[in-house]
């Protein structure tokens, strides 16, 4: 037997963080951005590894919450500007979804890991996520993105002395109040 669920922001948080490198490195942020709108179905089967997931993320809803480090904090605008260069670079307006669908669910009552297939900018590649269940009706999920490998040349400025990393971390927690498992 099994249960499906549907999740989304109402059920929890989706975010990316980047980090930068460079000489002139310490000038930027490294970036938490939320994407707003989501949405999935979970089906949590009573054999684990009967499990799927599937999540569509709209593209175009990101925001910027935070840049930590820097020379100086971010301002509002200097987070839409951003905003807008992720967009740019995600090619939102072409592009406007990336998905994840499961492929393979393991673990046991406190962690595990779903791997499946990412697809950004129409470009398919395995994506691993390691999953923790640190209470009754919370999972968090982590993993690591290269952008490069989805067509994505990471941000620059300065002539290239600040840029970003390729790889942007991945998390999302998701609280499933009222399953029953």
């Amino acid at each position: 037997m099994s249960t499906s669920v549907r999740i989304g922001p109402e059920h929890g948080r989706l975010l990316l963080r980047t980090g930068r490198q460079g000489v002139a490195a310490q000038a930027g942020h490294d970036l938490t951005i939320e994407m707003t709108r989501w949405s999935g179905e979970l089906v949590l089967a009573d054999v684990l590894t009967e499990s799927t997931l599937h999540v569509t993320v709209e593209t175009g809803s990101l925001r910027v919450l935070e840049g930590t480090g820097g020379l100086k904090p971010l301002s509002e605008r200097d987070k839409r500007e951003i905003g807008l260069t992720a967009r740019r670079l995600l090619d939102t307006d072409r592009q406007p979804q990336a998905t994840f669908t499961s492929t393979k669910v393991t673990g046991n009552d406190e962690s595990g890991a779903v791997d499946g297939t990412l697809t950004v900018r129409g470009q398919d590649r395995p994506f691993h996520l390691t999953v923790h269940h640190p209470s009754e009706k919370i999972f968090r999920a982590t993993g690591t993105v290269n952008q490069s490998e989805y067509g994505i040349r990471p941000y620059t400025a300065m002539l290239g002395a600040l840029k970003l990393t390729d790889s942007v971390t991945v998390e999302a927690e998701v609280e499933l109040a009222g399953i029953q498992r």
